[in-house]
């Protein structure tokens, strides 16, 4: 699943003296804001800088390599906490142990778009950031692009493709013996669609769209891959 956020603050803590820690965690979290203002390409160490309330060495003495280590270390830390909130949705509402009745399947799933789908006003800068991503994939160093890639949005996929494979072993899905695609499919057809149509909740959609696209997402799911 990847290392969360509270794990990785307990191994600096034994590692990194605490004010050095205290400082590191600043600027991290004065770059997440932006960073998801400007994007990457605009964002100026000396603006992150003076965000953070340092000075441009102290910037690069936490992150030696400068704008894209921080960038980095900024999207890793935002895509650990919105990961993990996905997860746990996933686990509350699609439980591989017990599985709904056939007729609720498409009630659970709702929820679960529902619930993904939710994260974008709760995260906002999260989002934003996502959002710069992949208006400037060009611009963005191909390592940081695989870091966000493996913290977040990867994990989740594998998660939901295996809890899709549990609801084929209950007999209510047919992933066609590609449980990941139909993960793709249902990320695609429900949720994708209002942060596209929202664009990562910048304008966001009136409930009444918003509810339409996101049963008549999983409707379509469902009619692809319903048992």
């Amino acid at each position: 699943m990847g290392v969360t956020n509270e794990a990785w603050i307990e191994r600096a803590r034994r590692e990194i003296p605490p004010r050095k820690l205290e400082k590191q965690l600043a600027v991290v979290r004065a770059a997440c804001g932006v960073f998801g203002r400007e994007g990457y390409a605009r964002a100026s160490v000396d603006a992150l800088a003076a965000a953070a309330g340092v000075s441009t060495r102290t910037v690069y003495n936490h992150f030696p390599g400068g704008k894209a280590e921080l960038f980095r270390t900024v999207i890793t830390w935002t895509a650990n906490t919105v990961r993990d909130a996905q997860l746990a949705r996933l686990h509350a509402l699609l439980d591989p142990e017990r599985p709904p009745h056939p007729d609720l399947l498409e009630r659970d799933l709702v929820a679960l778009a529902y619930a993904f789908t939710d994260l974008i006003a709760e995260y906002p800068d999260h989002f934003a950031l996502v959002r710069h991503i992949h208006a400037e994939a060009g611009h963005v160093p191909a390592d940081v692009m695989a870091a966000w890639q493996q913290a977040g949005p990867a994990p989740v996929t594998d998660a939901l493709a295996e809890a899709l494979a549990g609801l084929a072993d209950a007999g209510l899905l047919d992933v066609h013996g590609d449980a990941p695609l139909a993960a793709v499919h249902f990320v695609a057809l429900s949720s994708a669609t209002i942060v596209q149509r929202s664009h990562y909740g910048v304008v966001p959609l009136p409930k009444e769209e918003s509810d339409r696209l996101l049963q008549g997402g999983v409707a379509a799911f469902l009619r692809a891959y319903r048992a």
